[in-house]
C-alpha cells in the first residue's frame, strides 16, 4: 500500500509540476524550472533518495524538460513578436558556455549547496521585482563593455546550477538594463534553450556511473519523470504566453516577484536545516 501510494505521489506531483511549469514557462519566459526543481525535489525525498544526488537528480531532469518547454515557449512569444533575435545572437553563445561551465561544477558538489544556490539566487531575483520600483534601472541600454559580457555567462552558469531555462536572472537583468518586459520574458525562453542543451548533456555525463541515480534514469536525468513533466509544460506553455501579453508590466513583475519569495525560502529552509 504505502509503495503504491508514493508512486501515486509522484504522478500526481509530476503532472502537477508539468501544468504549473508550462503556465510559467510561457507566462515569466522561466523555462518552469523554477517549479519544476523543487517539486521534484520534495517527491524525491518522498521516495527516499539518497540526499547526496536529490538535488543533483531534480536540476537535470528539469533541464530536459526545459527544451522542448523553451522551444514551444519562444515560437509563442516570437509570433506576438516579442523576441529580439539581435540580443539573442549577441547573448546567446556565452550563455551556452556558462551554461557548460555552471553543470560542470554542480556535478561536483553536494545537492545542499545546489540548494542553497537556488534559493539564495530566487530570494534575490524576488526583492529586485517586489522591492524596486518598475522604473528603477542600472542603465538606459545594454552596455557593450567587453566586461558586460561576463553578465550572460553568469546568467547561463548560474543557472544550470539551478536547474532553470535563464528567464528567472535574464528577464530581471534586462529589465534593469531598460527593456521592456514582454521583450525580456519572450527572449529568456529562447534563451532557455541555449542553456537546457549543453547542461542537460553535461549532467547525463556527470552521473552516468553514479551508483545512487534511480532506475531509468541516464545519467542524473530521471526517464519517466521527463516523459511526464515534459510534454504537460510544452503544451501549456502556450497558454502561459497568452495570459502574458494579456497583463500589465506591473502585475507580471509582482506575479513573479511573489512565486520566486516563496520558492526560495522553502530551498533556503531545506539546504540549511
Amino acid at each position: 500500500m504505502d509503495i503504491a501510494w508514493n508512486y501515486f505521489s509522484l504522478i500526481s506531483l509530476m503532472l502537477a509540476s508539468g501544468v504549473v511549469g508550462g503556465l510559467l514557462a510561457g507566462l515569466l519566459g522561466v523555462g518552469g524550472g523554477i517549479v519544476v526543481v523543487p517539486v521534484l525535489e520534495f517527491t524525491l525525498g518522498i521516495l527516499g533518495v539518497d540526499p547526496e544526488v536529490r538535488m543533483h537528480i531534480a536540476v537535470a531532469t528539469s533541464l530536459a524538460t526545459i527544451i522542448p518547454t523553451s522551444i514551444s515557449s519562444a515560437r509563442a512569444h516570437h509570433a506576438r513578436g516579442s523576441v529580439d533575435m539581435a540580443l539573442f545572437r549577441r547573448w546567446g553563445p556565452l550563455m551556452f558556455i556558462g551554461s557548460m561551465l555552471g553543470a560542470a561544477l554542480a556535478s561536483v558538489v553536494h545537492s545542499a549547496l545546489l540548494s542553497l544556490v537556488f534559493g539564495s539566487v530566487a530570494l534575490l531575483v524576488a526583492g529586485k521585482m517586489l522591492l524596486l520600483r518598475d522604473d528603477f534601472r542600472l542603465a538606459q541600454q545594454l552596455p557593450d563593455h567587453p566586461v558586460a559580457l561576463g553578465l550572460p555567462v553568469g546568467i547561463g552558469a548560474v543557472s544550470s546550477m539551478m536547474g532553470i531555462g535563464g528567464g528567472t536572472l535574464s528577464v530581471p537583468v534586462l529589465t534593469l538594463l531598460n527593456q521592456p518586459v514582454h521583450t525580456a520574458v519572450g527572449t529568456s525562453a529562447l534563451f532557455g534553450l541555449v542553456i537546457s542543451i549543453p547542461a542537460t548533456l553535461a549532467y547525463v555525463l556527470a552521473g552516468w556511473s553514479h551508483e545512487s541515480v534511480l532506475p531509468g534514469s541516464i545519467g542524473y536525468v530521471n526517464l519517466p519523470g521527463f516523459f511526464i513533466i515534459a510534454p504537460l509544460t510544452t503544451w501549456i506553455a502556450p497558454y502561459g504566453a497568452r495570459i502574458a501579453h494579456r497583463l500589465t508590466r506591473a502585475t507580471l513583475t509582482r506575479t513573479f516577484g511573489a512565486f520566486l519569495l516563496l520558492v526560495g525560502f522553502r530551498m533556503l529552509y531545506k539546504a540549511l536545516s
